[in-house]
């Protein structure tokens, strides 16, 4: 506990209590809003930035992360709960209460599976393309709202046409008060770095609003909102919708999970700090119950308001304890003044977070180093805009494995050689390509596992091609075959078969005690012998050279068909003991200590 506050320290202290104040003024009229797409009472918006901001801030190990209302949690929880009860009824605000509470525990069952480990799947490219998605999504949305347009659609690409076919009956007040906010929030991060501009806007907004009475002038504000702490009201519901709420629940634990993890390993990765994914899951599911035991509804892991807190200076946790206790103030005593707030400066301050999500210097950064790393951002980004957020990080992740599988399955390979120079360096796979006549040390830049075991068998065929072979001996440099699977074993003893028919002799160099251990539990040692597996890969040249008669010269005799085995003299090889060489990489040439 409390990890994600310390240290505390004087001046981080007042650091981050500036800045959960700048979060507070800028997340209230957000969770307001989130109340409207969760069909629930708008004073429960300011809920889910007491108890629950408070609870995963005492939990989790995220720096960064602000866990409070969110939009896909709220579409979620509406299209689950939707004709089960009246919208924003009691009836609906006890259901909802239960959807938060078992998302809670959904949660810690997942902590007890340690499914943090969903994290690791999601590389930096696509957490670029995901935020990015998020800032054109989060963007759109709002854009309506700032130009003073009503605008129908749920999904993103039908509010951009809508947008687009509205466009001539934009409010020109609106667009006014959304334009100023926008200049002075722009105009204050230029000329006074350190002033919290958005505070300022709203505050100048809300006491405009009430001087000359915006709402007259048909520009919507929030209106009024009821006063005073949540107090703790659950019903028990009958059975059947007890039923009911396991699978929304389920959704959004899903949700939470991914787009929490998501967020918070972006915000970790940027400022260069540790993440505890699985503690992350008790902190979201404490916040989850605390979010149903105070009259709220499901709260996740939010891009848009962690955002703010980066952009606002906050450093930790510190700050979301301070907009806690900011929005508890407001709660008992200014809630009267917050209902003249508009609700296009709360569109006008959230475009302006959608547009720092967006990571131009990241994508350009990455088209410009790897064209097919930023293909796989862009597919991403363009799927949480034109699908949604839950289809995004999805697909994000099996983005993510699908790179780590073709990885492996197309590892590097390639006929290692010394240069003039006598360092190691590396040769593109091709029939007659040898270390030296009647010799290939073959590299292979990856595990042997199912997938890519065809492969590897393929390309030592085409090294002893054409048959009779001139090549005597083929050694596998395995220092990155890091284990060798069942299937792969099969591979290797079929081919070693077909190899010693054409007088070629199969070896292995450089075997680490892990990948010797699956050679003897797949019977490999039976038919490749301890005298074919070397430490070093100069130990197998000196084998080599030691079974080529000196009186023959060797391209006289590499064109003939040998069945000498490797000398004995490696056979201590075979302990499993790591060459004190440098490797020749896939891409050149290294130290010759080897």
């Amino acid at each position: 506990m409390l990890e994600s506050l310390r240290p505390f320290r004087r001046k981080d202290v007042l650091r981050d209590a500036r800045a959960g104040i700048t979060l507070a003024a800028m997340n209230i009229p957000q969770v307001l809003g989130y109340t409207r797409i969760a069909g629930m009472p708008v004073v429960t918006g300011l809920y889910t930035l007491l108890a629950p901001l408070a609870v995963f801030s005492l939990f989790g190990s995220s720096r960064f992360l602000v866990v409070a209302a969110d939009s896909a949690t709220a579409a979620i929880l509406a299209g689950g709960l939707a004709g089960m009860a009246p919208v924003a009824s009691p009836a609906w605000v006890t259901l909802a209460g239960y959807v938060a509470l078992l998302t809670g525990a959904f949660l810690l069952l997942g902590r007890l599976l340690r499914l943090g480990f969903i994290a690791d799947f999601l590389s930096q490219t696509v957490l670029v393309g995901f935020l990015t998605g998020v800032g054109f999504q989060v963007g759109i949305a709002v854009l309506g709202e700032s130009l003073g347009l009503t605008i129908e659609s749920r999904q993103t690409v039908g509010q951009l046409v809508e947008i687009l076919h509205k466009l001539p009956a934009l409010h020109l007040q609106v667009l006014l008060v959304s334009g100023s906010v926008l200049s002075l929030v722009l105009g204050l991060r230029y000329l006074a770095p350190k002033a919290p501009g958005p505070l300022v806007a709203v505050v100048g907004a809300t006491a405009a609003s009430a001087l000359w009475h915006f709402s007259a002038m048909g520009i919507p504000t929030i209106g009024p909102i009821a006063s005073g702490l949540p107090r703790a009201n659950l019903q028990l519901p009958s059975w059947p919708q007890m039923l009911a709420l396991v699978p929304v629940a389920g959704a959004c634990a899903i949700m939470v999970v991914t787009q929490s993890a998501a967020t918070a390993r972006v915000y970790a990765l940027r400022h260069g700090q540790r993440l505890d994914e699985n503690r992350d899951l008790v902190g979201l599911a404490a916040a989850n119950i605390a979010a149903a035991a105070t009259g709220s509804f499901v709260v996740n892991g939010s891009p848009t308001q962690t955002t703010m807190v980066e952009t606002a200076g906050g450093e930790s946790q510190k700050a979301q304890l301070a907009t806690a206790a900011v929005v508890a103030c407001v709660s008992l005593f200014l809630t009267r003044p917050l209902q003249y707030l508009p609700q296009c400066v709360l569109a006008a301050l959230v475009l302006l977070v959608a547009i720092h999500l967006v990571d131009v210097r990241g994508l350009l950064a990455m088209r410009r180093e790897s064209p097919g790393e930023f293909a796989v951002a862009l597919v991403t980004a363009v799927t949480v805009v034109a699908v949604g957020v839950e289809a995004g990080i999805l697909l994000a992740m099996a983005l993510s494995l699908v790179r780590i599988v073709r990885h492996s399955y197309r590892p590097h390979t390639g006929v290692i050689q010394l240069d003039d120079g006598n360092a190691w360096k590396v040769a593109a796979v091709a029939s007659g390509v040898v270390t030296e006549p009647g010799l290939v040390l073959y590299r292979f830049g990856a595990s042997l596992f199912y997938a890519n075991a065809n492969r590897f068998a393929e390309e030592l065929l085409r090294l002893a091609s054409p048959r009779p072979s001139a090549v005597r001996w083929i050694v596998v440099d395995a220092e990155a075959i890091t284990n060798i699977d069942y299937s792969a074993s099969r591979v290797i003893a079929r081919l070693n078969d077909e190899l010693s028919k054409s007088g070629v002799t199969l070896g292995f160099a450089r075997m680490s005690p892990d990948t010797l251990g699956d050679f003897r539990r797949h019977h490999l040692a039976e038919c490749i012998p301890a005298s074919c597996v070397f430490n070093r890969l100069h130990d197998v040249l000196n084998a080599f050279r030691a079974t080529t008669p000196a009186a023959v010269s060797p391209l006289s005799n590499a064109s003939k068909p040998a069945t000498t085995s490797p000398s004995s003299s490696s056979r201590g090889a075979a302990t499993g003991h790591r060459a004190h060489s440098t490797p020749p990489g896939p891409s050149g040439s290294a130290s010759n200590s080897s």
